[in-house]
């Protein structure tokens, strides 16, 4: 009894229903070998490939940029076909790519890999958010907050794990990564194999094909999403620069602040998220994401101007205030780039979604280093104003995108 009563608790902790369950537990598997390979691969195959930095980058470039071009037409895809068919078939593809790399001994071989592997990439994003639409069931933002919360998990566990291997340092222990990764996807393809085959849901007559690339609401809440992702890089890449640079903060802070942000969005994201179901609840979501980031900012600034003891309690206050927003931040984006999508057309409406974001965080690196840090502490202020000013539109964008939605009979 007692063990029935802990299973069930913990199933309902992972999902409501079978199709939930499964849809989670596929992510977690995945993300946790995502974990895996991003924490070791340019060292891979910087350090035991041998291919320059510079190389290594290009290719990851031309990969993205193909990527970015096959969302959409990926996305229209599921919608006719089956998004849990051409996710599986995604997964399968990536599987296949992930495991070649561990024979790439040359840099056309790595771009042509990379490439495929993010086409695959960019086709499964956008059948995943077509399928969240469909497993969501009765509860769609709590189901979503919880697959954002194991999604995370998975992430954090996947980089301990890839911490042990890359303490060893050899070409086994990194060839082992990969391949980790590369078995990920492929048990994440088997486990849809539990899913139901939802039968496609037919476009209304006279519907324009490509219908989302009218849809003017939702193309600007698209640009304003892509733009506020730059709040990810911050934590990733701005913060630990302005840590080491500018700042006497010792440096396990960078650490430390990689392991809040990332326990605190599991703890919160549940709990936040849940309640977050419309789009004019993503809306307000959005500008009370925008607010904080407007209090976060200037902390991570003024800790360049503190002694060591002040700057590093500066630090990680901002990272609570930051992951906060950034809690609030995704379940804006969860309720308004499904709730804003009619339910025939959520494939190509996530392609269009997972464009945008993926755009933004191409150009992060160059305006946050160069901008931001160029301007040091005026630099975090005008992005705080920046994130501020693009939360305050998520109201406003709701009511618009609401109103030019279809009317039901």
């Amino acid at each position: 009894m007692i063990k029935s009563g802990v299973a069930g608790r913990i199933g309902r902790m992972v999902g409501d229903s079978g199709p939930e369950r499964v849809l989670i537990a596929a992510s977690f598997v995945n993300r946790v070998g995502n974990g895996l390979f991003n924490a070791a691969s340019a060292l891979y195959f910087t350090l035991v490939v041998g291919l320059p930095a510079v190389q290594v980058g290009a290719a990851l470039t031309i990969a993205g940029v193909i990527g970015l071009c096959v969302g959409i037409p990926g996305g229209h895809l599921a919608d006719r076909r089956g998004a849990r068919l051409i996710m599986m078939v995604a997964l399968a593809v990536q599987a296949v790519s992930m495991a070649s790399l561990v024979l790439v001994e040359s840099w056309a071989a790595f771009t042509i890999i990379a490439t495929v592997d993010q086409i695959a990439a960019a086709v499964g994003g956008a059948a995943w958010g077509a399928l969240v639409a469909r497993v969501g069931g009765e509860r769609p933002a709590m189901f979503r907050a919880k697959l954002r919360t194991f999604v995370n998990l998975g992430v954090i566990l996947g980089t301990v794990g890839a911490g042990l291997a890359l303490a060893a340092d050899t070409r086994g222990a990194y060839v082992t990564l990969i391949l980790g990764n590369a078995a990920s996807f492929a048990l994440c393809s088997l486990l849809l194999l539990l899913l139901p085959r939802y039968p496609v849901l037919a476009a209304p007559p006279r519907q324009r094909r490509w219908l989302v690339l009218t849809d003017r609401p939702f193309l600007t809440f698209t640009a304003l999403y892509g733009a506020m992702g730059l709040q990810y890089p911050v934590v990733s890449l701005l913060l630990p620069i302005w840590i080491s640079e500018h700042t006497e903060t010792p440096r396990w802070t960078v650490a430390a602040l990689f392991g809040v942000n990332s326990a605190f969005c599991v703890l919160m994201q549940t709990r936040i998220g849940s309640r977050i179901e419309t789009p004019y609840d993503g809306g307000r979501a959005f500008r009370i994401a925008g607010m904080l980031f407007l209090v976060s900012c200037p902390l991570m600034a003024l800790a360049a101007h503190t002694p060591a003891w002040a700057a590093a309690a500066l630090v990680l206050a901002a990272i609570f205030v930051h992951s906060l927003a950034e809690v609030w931040e995704s379940s804006a984006c969860f309720a308004l780039g499904f709730g804003l999508a009619p339910d025939h057309a959520q494939g190509q409406y996530q392609g269009v979604l997972g464009l945008g974001f993926n755009a933004g965080q191409a150009l992060a690196p160059v305006i946050l280093t160069t901008v931001v840090l160029g301007l040091g502490t005026a630099g975090w202020l005008l992005l705080a104003v920046f994130f501020a000013l693009l939360g305050a539109a998520g109201p406003a964008l709701a009511r618009w995108g609401m109103r030019t939605r279809p009317q039901p009979a």
